[in-house]
């Protein structure tokens, strides 16, 4: 089976691949590990998962320097909310903040891609997509990176109803459970390292659930 060299920018030294998948009452969060350039692999256990907040994680993909930027912005701001509201921000706080954050530097963007996964005040999963310049969307899971071209189908296929006429959407949690999104993760990440040269050599698995946080890792191709 041939791997391909995905349509990547060569000023990306960071591709992989990103996925949130957010539930009734839980978000799990999940990356690669190999950072890469060209065909160069700089390091194969990089995390590309940063925690926000409690309840928020986001997942990158883009440019490294652009990416590490991005979250100290977010982290300063974040620290800033603490200590004027003496709480930490909500997901979809955070996720405005986000677009906002991206938004002010539009006409130089940050060459970062994120998707943003957490609980909301409800407790209910919330997973946000983005482009690069803070468009985004509260939907029940999203893929970022240089393997979602090829993710994005498969979780299109497995979880999006055949017509929002037939079935129409209730809430943007998908119906999962969350051993059952845990293992669509593993599957999809699997297929994908087969094809695109950007992703491999770990997974990393964040899960947000009223208990807290907890961290998942399995192996993937590591050619």
């Amino acid at each position: 089976m041939t791997k391909q060299h995905a349509n990547w920018s060569p000023y990306d030294n960071n591709g992989g691949s990103c996925v949130a998948i957010a539930g009734a009452d839980y978000c799990v969060i999940a990356a690669d590990t190999r950072m890469s350039t060209g065909y160069n692999i700089l390091t194969r256990d990089y995390s590309k998962i940063c925690k926000l907040a409690d309840k928020a994680v986001m997942a990158s993909s883009g440019f490294q320097a652009d990416v590490k930027a991005l979250q100290k912005v977010l982290a300063a701001r974040h620290l800033t909310y603490q200590h004027q509201h003496n709480k930490q921000m909500s997901c979809p706080a955070m996720a405005q903040l986000l677009s906002n954050t991206l938004y002010y530097k539009r006409f130089f963007p940050y060459y970062a891609f994120n998707v943003l996964g957490g609980l909301d005040n409800e407790g209910k999963g919330c997973v946000f997509t983005y482009d690069a310049v803070g468009s985004y969307e509260r939907v029940g899971y999203s893929a970022q990176g240089s393997g979602s071209t090829l993710i994005t189908p498969f979780l299109d296929n497995q979880l999006k109803s055949p017509s929002p006429l037939l079935l129409p959407a209730q809430d943007a949690a998908t119906p999962l459970s969350e051993a059952e999104a845990i293992d669509l993760v593993k599957t999809v990440f699997a297929s994908a390292t087969e094809r695109d040269i950007y992703t491999g050599d770990k997974l990393e698995i964040v899960v947000l659930n009223a208990d807290g946080l907890r961290r998942e890792y399995m192996d993937l191709r590591k050619d």
